[in-house]
């Protein structure tokens, strides 16, 4: 019997059949696509993020804004020589450009844990390669969707006045904490224990495993350090307020 007769047949699917089977059966998903690169199915998950963060900007701008007053009231303390004139500038151009920015933080966020997971992995003797790793990322990201679902729907039935930072739309234990009373840093951590965040991060351990061939505490514990890694902008900026 021939080499090509004997290999096992890879199963085919579609790309929306890979976003939907990533909740169910993502070991298959990154099975199937661990040599398929990850370039089409970022683009798609970048119009998704597109379609949401520009369909849900009217629900969300008054929370933005309230983590935006109180970013304002701290700077003016800590920088008496900044007016009330320039933070409103500042702040008419961020609602402008703001959500471009947040585009392409999203579309550019895969592909920094993709490259942190490739090299995170190689601690744990991963076989994955850099391509595998970002298509792994690009991937794990896809529940990120259905947090800013989550988001829209929480700032749509929520009380107005409890809704005052951007942690209030998560689904984790941040949401629980009141950004203008809570710790800055306390909240920078909890924020991290969010049910879509802590989901991406099994996934990324899930895709170690499959594309990396290493065991599934590694894979797991790999996975464990990119999310403390992930938590080290929001700390390092909560300290620094």
């Amino acid at each position: 019997m021939s080499e090509s007769a004997s290999a096992p047949v890879e199963p085919q699917a579609s790309l929306w059949e890979d976003f939907i089977d990533i909740f169910t059966s993502p070991s298959q998903v990154f099975r199937r696509r661990q040599n398929s690169g990850f370039g089409m199915p970022l683009l798609v998950l970048t119009v998704l993020f597109a379609i949401l963060v520009i369909g849900t900007k009217g629900l969300v701008q008054p929370v933005l804004d309230a983590d935006i007053a109180r970013q304002g009231a701290a700077m003016m303390k800590s920088h008496p020589g900044l007016t009330a004139e320039q933070l409103q500038k500042n702040r008419e151009i961020g609602e402008k450009l703001g959500p471009i920015f947040i585009i392409i933080f999203l579309a550019i966020s895969p592909m920094i844990t993709g490259l942190v997971l490739w090299l995170v992995g190689k601690i744990f003797d991963s076989k994955q390669t850099a391509s595998q790793a970002l298509m792994v990322a690009t991937y794990s990201f896809i529940p990120r969707v259905l947090s800013f679902v989550a988001a829209g729907l929480i700032a749509y039935f929520a009380s107005a006045d409890r809704l005052n930072g951007m942690s209030r739309l998560t689904v984790g234990l941040g949401a629980f904490l009141d950004p203008d009373k809570a710790s800055p840093v306390l909240l920078a951590l909890l924020t991290r224990v969010d049910v879509f965040l802590l989901w991406e991060t099994a996934l990324l351990a899930i895709g170690l495993y499959v594309t990396g061939k290493v065991t599934k505490s590694s894979a797991y514990l790999a996975a464990a350090i990119i999310w403390v890694l992930g938590a080290l902008p929001g700390l390092m900026g909560a300290l620094r307020s």
